[in-house]
């Protein structure tokens, strides 16, 4: 409605869900009156921060497609879902975990975040932050309850930062990145609970018998590309996975016995 005052609202004090979207809004303060608010719906106007006075029971908060370029401000002690879709975002600094103890969902594609590094919210059971311009992870190890981590279309060409300390994490999309090898691929062994994986579009993804070569890394996974894994294919990938481990074990061998054959030669 081109809305660019809101301070009507002030009076209203036991309103629970507001949907302000698609107007022209910079200011949100009227909002603070508001301490029985639920739900705010803010998406497509013209805001530069997404801070605001602290509301005792909100739990869920959509900023997409505003100006806004860092997270300070963001201190709702029930805030479970907070969406900050295509804003001007280049940093993940400045969300507490002290202050948003309860927060599952964040969601953060389409913005200019360059690094997961700083991350204060490890309680996370989702993260999307797909259509940045990443290319390292980091202080991963904190999110041990994680289950859903969407890092599409990145510029991400090494899988260094996963822990095994993630042990919800069942669902990974990495497609459209600059994953080229299958030795990147075998970083991925760490998380003991990933079941979904999502390579398309990566170059990796164009090599002779991809799958196996998954599989075979990763014989946890359930779907790959979002294709159930077949059973043929999980027996065919168990027996290339097999035969590395001979190969590996029978060099491990030959190794140990040139160490003990230069031992002796010195003694």
């Amino acid at each position: 409605r081109g809305l660019t005052d809101i301070s009507l609202l002030e009076r209203f004090i036991h309103l629970r869900y507001v949907d302000l979207s698609k107007n022209k809004l910079q200011d949100l303060s009227p909002l603070s009156s508001l301490t029985q608010l639920l739900w705010l719906k803010v998406d497509g106007n013209l805001l530069t921060s997404a801070s605001m006075q602290e509301l005792p029971y909100l739990q869920v908060i959509s900023f997409d497609r505003n100006h806004i370029e860092d997270l300070e401000g963001i201190t709702h002690p029930l805030l479970t879902n907070l969406s900050l879709k295509e804003n001007k975002i280049q940093t993940v600094l400045g969300l507490s975990r002290d202050q948003l103890s309860s927060l599952q969902v964040l969601e953060l594609r389409g913005n200019s975040i360059k690094t997961t590094a700083g991350l204060g919210v490890s309680r996370l059971k989702k993260l999307y932050l797909a259509q940045n311009t990443i290319s390292s992870l980091e202080d991963l190890e904190e999110f041990e309850e994680l289950e859903t981590l969407h890092l599409r279309d990145n510029k991400l060409e090494a899988l260094d930062g996963f822990s095994d300390s993630m042990k919800c994490l069942q669902y990974l999309n990495l497609r459209s990145n600059g994953i080229r090898s299958f030795q990147e691929v075998e970083k991925l062994q760490v998380l003991p609970m990933l079941q979904a994986l999502v390579l398309t579009d990566n170059p990796c993804a164009e090599e002779p018998d991809y799958r196996l070569e998954v599989l075979s890394r990763l014989p946890q996974l359930q779907r790959l590309d979002k294709e159930l894994i077949e059973e043929d294919e999980r027996e065919e990938a168990e027996q290339i996975r097999q035969t590395r481990l001979e190969k590996k074990k029978v060099r491990t061998t030959r190794c140990g016995d040139k160490k003990e054959v230069k031992r002796k030669k010195k003694d």
